[in-house]
């Protein structure tokens, strides 16, 4: 069975503890170093989750030196194993970085999204996803194949015992852009009527009679955690580079955008009809 959780965000999670730990007791980043005997370097890398793989005396020496209980020196040793744990996207390091999209969704507890050109990754049906990397002109049958089993991986989420909540703002216009022949997009929309229809997936459409509207600068997604401690994180892509906040301010504007625009589309019920006349509109 897939481990349930990140790698990535255990050693944020360890490392937010330690920098707690060390502003607790008053030592600087030098003194706590030289109390514990963990190169400074190396603490650094500790305290800002850049470090993957970290000595068990390492964590020792600094529980000692910040004087924790034995739940929290065991804890933080759990979450130092976690982070050794390869997630189940490591063995596409061709699709995804280490700490990729992916790495925060599997622990995220409530995702949401606005998509602008595409339908949502997470709700796309193979035949769809072909054809999105079939449009680009970019890529190998090869590699795309690649990308269409990542991508169907990537959903698992959606179909475990305890999903996350998703919440997904989708523009008409990418239920009117076709990707692939008509018989996948009238699959791909009948996917999305489906998904709909489940008590933890909310999909709504945003409709051009909307006209513009808060969130027409761009697609993004808004991750939440259930660890009250784990910052909520924001996610945005261009052709050449990703985006991931967790300021504060940054992410008031991410949600401040994200309702604005759910309010002005149609509801899920709406929706739902809405998707279903357009792929009864669609001819061959």
């Amino acid at each position: 069975m897939k481990p349930s959780f990140s790698p990535t965000i255990r050693r944020r999670r360890l490392a937010r503890i330690l920098r707690d730990l060390r502003a607790e007791s008053g030592d600087t980043l030098d003194i706590a170093a030289r109390k514990s005997g963990v190169p400074r370097a190396t603490l650094g890398k500790m305290e800002t989750a850049a470090l993957k793989r970290i000595r068990t005396a390492y964590i020792d020496s600094l529980a000692e030196i910040y004087q924790v209980d034995k739940s929290v020196w065991e804890g933080m040793h759990q979450l130092a194993k976690d982070a050794l744990e390869p997630g189940w996207w490591s063995k596409y390091k061709d699709v995804f970085s280490p700490a990729g999209l992916p790495s925060f969704e599997v622990e995220a507890a409530f995702i949401r999204v606005y998509e602008a050109q595409v339908i949502p990754g997470l709700l796309q049906t193979p035949g769809y996803t072909r054809g999105v990397f079939l449009g680009a002109n970019a890529y190998s049958e090869e590699r795309i194949e690649r990308h269409i089993q990542a991508r169907m991986e990537r959903q698992e989420i959606l179909n475990r015992l305890h999903p996350p909540e998703y919440a997904a703002v989708i523009d008409e216009g990418a239920l009117r852009r076709h990707s692939g022949d008509a018989s996948n997009m009238r699959e791909q929309l009948h996917r999305l009527v489906e998904m709909a229809t489940r008590p933890n997936i909310a999909i709504q459409v945003l409709p051009f009679s909307a006209g513009l509207h808060a969130a027409n600068l761009g697609s993004f997604q808004i991750m939440e955690f259930p660890e009250s401690n784990d910052p909520t994180i924001g996610y945005s892509e261009t052709p050449t580079s990703t985006l991931y906040v967790e300021d504060l301010e940054e992410i008031r504007r991410y949600d401040a955008m994200w309702r604005e625009a759910s309010s002005a589309a149609l509801t899920v019920a709406e929706t739902i009809d809405f998707v279903h006349d357009v792929a009864e509109s669609i001819r061959d």
